[in-house]
């Protein structure tokens, strides 16, 4: 059987990811649709508006066969990290292929840029501490980069699933066999548009509508197993764990706060100050955001501290990575099963030992998941893989 990997995270699963499985499949000629999947918490450091279990759920009844979690270490990163630990999973489950979403509007090679950029990692992490523009973002400072570097594609670091294509391209090509890489195109709307559209609508629309119950206007834009899901939902955004990031940060001493991942620069400093003078958690990352602090960098910043994530926590996940397994169709645990004498990684499908070996970290980011509504369910103990009958 052949797979496709799509790395995703669902927040919530809308039309556009179902398209996205949809064309996985049909560009790749793939009998199975793999989604490594962000946990509770996300890459852009905010906290997932349904749990880990639903959006599995979701996913399996709407064209993916095998729904695998991107563990916290890597799901909470910037692009480079995020795209090492996804390609790190379809790599270890013998994918043939990566079908990803891109905004550029531009035919681009990504298979000749991922072996540029894994060929001279070396240069351009040299070129980038020449360049010592600190008033710049990262994305800014790489876009310079390049354009000195591969300046044939005109790159643009701004776009975020942009940023993630090529950094899925660079990763996959460090591998003695990649897989085919498959860009699809964004239809109608952008990465974090707050537009709705007939058919097709940003994870970022359909969030804030759904924290709204504006749940007339998600109609057309989701399938009805995540309408039924946010309506009945335990919905969090952010605003449910500011209390609890506040303490930590009011309790903690500067020394204590300077020992969190991430955590460096004289940033605690700051975040310390700003926490007394925040009345929420938009208006704390309003006020302590400069150039070089983006939001989505404080967002992740903040979640570290949040659950007080040291850089060993990190490191020892990164070289301790397991595949946890979210739900599967039969399609998906037949494929899976193939798999289990072919692969370098331990596949976890229930609540064992090995799990706190493996997912420590996980379990912790889960319970602390749990804290933003009481209402949510159990994320570990008793759980067992979501089993879909397919059609």
């Amino acid at each position: 059987m052949k797979a496709c990997g799509i790395i995703v995270e669902y927040n919530p699963f809308h039309s556009g990811h179902a398209y996205h499985a949809q064309m996985a499949r049909e560009l790749s000629g793939a009998e199975v649709v793999i989604a490594v999947m962000s946990g509770n918490f996300l890459q852009r450091g905010e906290p997932a508006i349904l749990d880990k279990w639903i959006r599995a759920k979701e996913a399996l009844n709407n064209g993916v066969d095998l729904v695998v979690e991107l563990p916290f270490v890597w799901a909470v990163q910037s692009a480079d990290y995020f795209a090492r630990g996804g390609i790190k999973l379809l790599q270890a489950l013998n994918c043939a292929s990566l079908c990803f979403g891109t905004d550029s509007q531009q035919p681009i090679d990504y298979a000749a840029f991922g072996k540029f950029a894994a060929e001279n990692e070396d240069l351009i992490s040299q070129k980038y501490k020449e360049l010592g523009e600190k008033q710049l973002s990262y994305p800014q400072q790489m876009t310079h980069v390049f354009q000195e570097l591969y300046p044939e594609l005109h790159l643009d670091f701004s776009s975020p699933n942009h940023v993630l294509g090529l950094s899925y391209a660079k990763e996959n090509a460090k591998y003695n066999h990649p897989m085919a890489l498959l860009p699809l195109q964004r239809k109608i709307t952008h990465y974090n548009e707050e537009t709705l559209h007939q058919q097709f609508a940003s994870a970022t629309a359909v969030r804030a509508e759904a924290l709204k119950q504006n749940w007339d206007a998600l109609t057309p834009v989701l399938p009805t197993i995540t309408h039924t899901d946010l309506i009945s939902g335990s919905l969090v955004s952010w605003e449910n764990y500011w209390p609890l990031l506040k303490y930590q940060l009011i309790n903690r001493s500067t020394e204590e706060l300077g020992q969190i991942y991430q955590m460096n620069e004289g940033i605690e400093y700051r975040v310390k100050e700003m926490a007394l003078k925040a009345t929420s958690f938009h208006n704390f990352i309003a006020i302590v955001k400069t150039k070089r602090y983006t939001w989505t960098r404080l967002q992740r910043l903040s979640l570290y501290t949040l659950m007080n994530i040291s850089n060993q926590e990190v490191y020892d996940g990164w070289e301790n990575t397991g595949i946890r397994v979210l739900g599967m169709t039969e399609v998906g645990q037949s494929y899976l099963k193939k798999q289990k004498e072919n692969t370098d990684l331990p596949i976890l499908t229930k609540q064992i030992k090995k799990m706190n070996q493996y997912f420590d970290t996980g379990v912790k980011s889960d319970r602390i998941y749990q804290l933003g509504n009481s209402d949510i369910a159990e994320q570990n103990s008793g759980r067992f893989p979501i089993k879909i009958k397919n059609a």
